[in-house]
């Protein structure tokens, strides 16, 4: 086996291999270096802060490609200005090698309109700021669903949702500030169902039933009774049904008045009115204030003087008025039974006196 190995043969037939193995790897190093430009390199002009127009001319004459970009919009720089490029200027590249320019936009980047009508009014602004669009001028308008997102007007007409704008954008919003009081109801006998549906929409209401005659839903019918009336007051978004029919109002005279019985309530004036008794106001009943019973007098004991004693002078002699108790006269002895009646006629006087007065002296005569 070892002996075939060193065949002549077998050796030319491997060193041929080599030989041809090494020539394909020079070959494809040679081509290489003929479509790349081994060696041939070239410098890259400076682009930067020059508008796009004037920078893809100047790649394009150096022979070099070119790749745009856009980059945040910043209004510090010009529209359209190059920012950027990579490889940066001076650098040396091959021929045909791409560059990169980083170029300032327009305007912002466009966003879409987020979706925010019927939406409350709070969440609204904050989901139109985190997109990035500025709140402008909030208007209120009559409407049943209140405090809540009607439209978005941009630049005073209404856009609709998804809509792009460009960022930093201002628009305007619509709030509904709650339903309107006491609206009159439109005429509306007498219009055709378009029609009508135009002024109920005008007049802040909205259609409820429409009750074709014939089961149709034909637009052109002729409406020849409403409900609500014309002339009732009510409230911003109710409901005005509808009667239509291709007839005139006139040839439907007896359906008029059916539902006029049903719809239309009548008042009967004959009855006789009714009284109403005034009730006089309940008084709540006073009582007399309750005078406390007065105590029991406490009597003081009356202190009696005793008697003055009265001495009959002596005969023919009288006392005088300034003589004190203490100098009593003395009295002579009488025989008389005339001496004894004076003397008890003297004591009942004295007793008779309230004790508080002085007795005044009395000039007895002693007959």
């Amino acid at each position: 086996m070892l002996k075939s190995l060193f065949n002549w043969r077998v050796l030319l037939n491997l060193l041929l291999a080599i030989g041809v193995f090494v020539g394909l790897i020079w070959l494809t190093f040679r081509w290489l270096e003929y479509h790349t430009n081994h060696g041939e390199e070239m410098p890259v002009p400076n682009v930067v802060n020059k508008s796009v127009y004037e920078a893809v001319q100047i790649l394009e004459d150096a022979g070099l490609e070119y790749e745009v970009d856009s980059a945040k919009y910043d209004p510090k720089y010009k529209p359209l200005q190059v920012l950027k490029m990579s490889p940066s200027a001076g650098s040396r590249v091959k021929y045909e090698r791409a560059i990169q320019l980083m170029v300032n936009p327009k305007f912002w980047a466009p966003v879409a309109i987020p979706d925010v009508v019927n939406k409350y009014s709070g969440l609204a602004f904050q989901r139109l700021d985190q997109v990035g669009l500025k709140i402008g001028d909030t208007i209120f308008e009559p409407s049943i669903q209140k405090d809540a997102v009607l439209r978005i007007l941009y630049k005073g007409n209404p856009i609709k949702p998804g809509s792009l704008v460009p960022r930093f954008s201002m628009v305007d919003v619509v709030v509904g500030s709650g339903p309107m009081r006491n609206i009159s109801i439109p005429n509306i006998v007498g219009l055709t169902v378009k029609e009508a549906r135009s002024v109920i929409a005008r007049s802040l209401f909205e259609v409820g039933l429409v009750d074709h005659e014939d089961g149709g839903r034909d637009e052109s019918d002729i409406i020849y009774y409403q409900d609500p009336a014309s002339g009732d007051m009510r409230d911003q978004g109710m409901q005005i049904d509808l009667w239509a029919s291709k007839k005139t109002p006139a040839e439907l005279r007896d359906k008029i008045e059916q539902l006029n019985a049903t719809y239309r309530m009548k008042v009967d004036t004959g009855l006789p009115p009714i009284q109403y008794q005034e009730i006089p106001a309940h008084q709540e009943p006073t009582y007399e204030p309750v005078t406390p019973a007065p105590a029991p007098r406490r009597e003081v004991p009356k202190v009696t003087e005793p008697a003055a004693k009265t001495e009959t002078p002596k005969t023919g002699t009288s006392r005088p008025a300034g003589t004190s108790e203490n100098n009593k006269p003395k009295t002579t002895a009488n025989t008389g039974g005339n001496s004894g009646n004076n003397t008890s006629a003297a004591k009942t006087a004295s007793s008779s006196q309230q004790p508080s007065q002085k007795q005044k002296p009395k000039k007895v005569v002693v007959e």
